[in-house]
C-alpha cells in the first residue's frame, strides 16, 4: 500500500548518508518488529524480577522439609519414625558426620549448636536447600530435600507469566492493527502518498488531503501544514504565470517599440545626416564666399587688361593662402590615419604645441599679455601619438586665447594641469585647459566640436580646429568634453576635458 522510502540517516561527524536498521522495512513490519522485541524484553525484565522471588520461595520449602524430616529422624522414637520417613522420595539427601567432613564453617557449626533442639537453615548447593543440626560432640547433620512439587508450581508461574505476556501482546498487537493503527497511521500515511503522487504527476484535483481524512495529532498537524505549503505553491505559480504573461506582452510591445525606435533612429541618422551637410556646406560656402568673391574681382581687372597694383597682389596672395588654409583644414577633418603611439612626454608636448601657437602672429597679436601655464610634471610618460597630441593642444591653446577679451592692462591666462585617475581598473590621465576668458555661450557647446562651428568665422579660424582636436583623441580611445567654470567663483573661462589612457 506504501512506496517504499528508505530511512537516510546522516552519521554523526562526517555527514555520510547512512542505513538504520529499520529503514528496509515498511511501517507495519516496524511495529511489528518493535513489539516484539518489547514484550519479549518485558517478559524478560518480569522473570528476572520475579527470579528472586521465586527462589526465595523454593528454598522456604525445600528448608521447611527438610526441618520436618530432621524432626522425624531425630525426634520421633521407632515405629513411627520408619514410616513417617518414607513419606519423603528420594530427593532428600541427608549427611552426617564432622563439622570437616561436612565442608561446614566454623560460624554454621557454632549456629547450628545454638539452635539445638531445633534446626538451623542453610542455602542451596545449587541442587536444593535444606538444615543443619548438631547431633553430639562433633557430629552434625545436613538434611537436603528437593521440593518437587513447590518447583513444579514455580514452573508453573513462569509458564502462567509467559502465557500471559504472550496473549496480551498478541490483544495488543491486535487491538493496534484493527482499532488504532488503520485509522490513526495507515489511512492518512496512504493519503498524504496518493497526495504526493498526484502532485507528481500534475493531478490538481486530487493533490490536496480532504479534511475528513486528516486525524487531530501531530501527523495531522503535517498534513495539513502540506496542504497549506501545495496552496501557497499553486498561489505563486498562477501569480509567475500572469507575471510571465505580463512580462510577454510588455517584452513584445518593447520589440515593437524598439523596431518604432530603430526605425526613427535611422531616419534621424539620415536627417542629421543631411542636416550635418548642409551645415557643413552652408560652412564651406560661407568661408569660401569673400575669398572667392575677392578673387574674382581681381580675376575680372586683369582680364579687362589692367595691372594689379602691389597692395592688391598681397591681398590676392593673403586670398590664396586663406583658401589653402580651409583646404588643408578640410583634408586634416577628413582624413583618417591610425595613430603612431610611442611613449611620449605630455609636458613635453604641451610645450611643443605652446611654441607654434606662440609664433604664430595671428593669435598673439602684439601688446597682449598672454600667459600659457604648463603645470603638467616633467616625465609624465604615456602611449600616443606625440605628433598628432602637438596638433590638439594647439587647438585648444588657440582656442582658449582666441576666447580671451583683451583689454589694456588685462592679462590672459591659460592653464594646463593634470591628474591621473583608475576608473573600471584601467589608468587614465585628465588633462584640463582652462582659460580666464568670458567662457562659451551655453547654445555653442553641445555643437563647438562639430565642423565649422566656430566663434570665430573670420580670418582668425575656420571652425575645423577643435573638430580635428575631437577625431585626434577619439583615435586615441580618449574623450574631450568641454564646460564653463562655475557661476560665482573668482573668475569666468572655459575648461576643455582630455582623457586618455596611458596604456594603448
Amino acid at each position: 500500500m506504501f512506496a517504499k522510502r528508505p530511512q537516510i540517516l546522516r552519521a554523526a561527524g562526517n555527514g555520510t548518508p547512512r542505513r538504520g536498521i529499520l529503514s528496509g522495512m515498511r511501517i507495519r513490519k516496524k511495529l511489528i518488529v518493535l513489539h516484539t522485541l518489547f514484550s519479549i524484553s518485558l517478559g524478560i525484565i518480569l522473570l528476572i524480577a520475579l527470579k528472586p522471588a521465586m527462589s526465595k520461595v523454593i528454598n522456604s520449602a525445600e528448608q521447611e522439609q527438610s526441618h520436618q524430616l530432621s524432626v522425624m529422624l531425630f525426634d520421633i522414637e521407632s515405629p513411627q519414625q520408619s514410616r513417617l520417613v518414607a513419606q519423603f522420595d528420594t530427593n532428600a539427601r541427608i549427611k552426617v558426620g564432622t563439622m570437616d567432613e561436612l565442608g561446614m564453617s566454623g560460624i554454621v557449626a557454632d549456629l547450628a549448636r545454638e539452635a539445638t533442639p531445633s534446626t538451623l537453615p542453610i542455602g542451596t548447593d545449587g541442587t536444593s536447600a535444606g538444615v543443619a543440626r548438631w547431633l553430639e560432640g562433633d557430629q552434625f547433620a545436613v538434611i537436603r530435600v528437593r521440593a518437587q512439587r513447590a518447583r513444579k508450581m514455580i514452573g508453573l508461574v513462569y509458564a502462567l507469566v509467559v502465557a500471559t505476556l504472550l496473549i496480551g501482546y498478541m490483544l495488543v498487537a491486535a487491538s493496534l492493527e484493527m482499532f488504532v493503527l488503520p485509522g490513526h497511521l495507515y489511512r492518512p500515511i496512504g493519503s498524504l502518498l496518493k497526495a504526493d503522487r498526484a502532485v507528481q504527476e500534475g493531478d490538481r484535483c486530487n493533490e490536496l488531503i480532504p479534511d475528513p481524512q486528516i486525524p487531530a495529532d501531530e501527523l495531522g498537524e503535517i498534513m495539513r501544514s502540506r496542504n497549506e505549503t501545495v496552496t501557497s505553491l499553486r498561489a505563486n505559480e498562477q501569480s509567475l504565470a500572469q507575471t510571465r504573461d505580463r512580462l510577454e506582452h510588455t517584452a513584445a510591445d518593447l520589440h515593437k517599440k524598439n523596431l518604432l525606435l530603430e526605425t526613427a533612429k535611422k531616419n534621424l541618422e539620415g536627417a542629421d545626416r543631411l542636416a550635418s551637410l548642409g551645415m557643413m556646406s552652408a560652412g564651406i560656402a560661407h568661408e569660401l564666399n569673400t575669398p572667392l568673391a575677392v578673387v574674382k574681382g581681381l580675376v575680372e581687372k586683369l582680364s579687362m587688361g589692367a595691372e594689379l597694383t602691389k597692395p592688391e597682389i598681397v591681398l590676392l596672395a593673403r586670398v590664396v593662402g586663406r583658401l589653402e588654409k580651409l583646404s588643408d583644414g578640410l583634408l586634416d577633418f577628413a582624413r583618417v590615419r591610425p595613430p603612431t603611439l610611442v611613449q611620449a612626454d605630455i609636458h613635453q608636448v604641451i610645450a611643443d604645441a605652446w611654441t607654434l601657437v606662440r609664433l604664430d602672429r595671428q593669435i598673439v597679436q602684439p601688446g597682449q599679455q598672454i600667459e600659457v601655464i604648463n603645470e603638467v610634471p616633467k616625465s609624465t610618460l604615456i602611449r600616443c601619438d606625440p605628433d598628432r597630441l602637438v596638433q590638439v593642444f594647439v587647438n585648444l591653446i588657440r582656442n582658449a586665447i582666441n576666447a580671451i577679451t583683451f583689454e589694456p592692462g588685462f592679462v590672459g591666462r591659460v592653464r594646463i594641469t593634470s591628474a591621473f585617475e583608475l576608473r573600471d581598473e584601467v589608468e587614465w590621465i585628465k588633462i584640463l585647459v582652462d582659460d580666464n576668458g568670458p567662457g562659451i555661450d551655453a547654445e555653442m557647446i553641445d555643437r563647438l566640436f562639430e565642423p565649422f562651428v566656430s566663434t570665430k568665422l573670420d580670418s582668425m579660424g575656420t571652425g575645423l580646429g577643435l573638430a580635428v582636436a575631437n577625431g585626434i583623441v577619439h583615435e586615441h580611445n580618449g574623450v574631450l568634453t568641454v564646460t564653463n567654470k562655475p557661476a560665482g567663483g573668482t573668475e569666468s573661462g572655459a575648461i576643455f576635458e582630455l582623457l586618455l589612457r596611458v596604456e594603448q
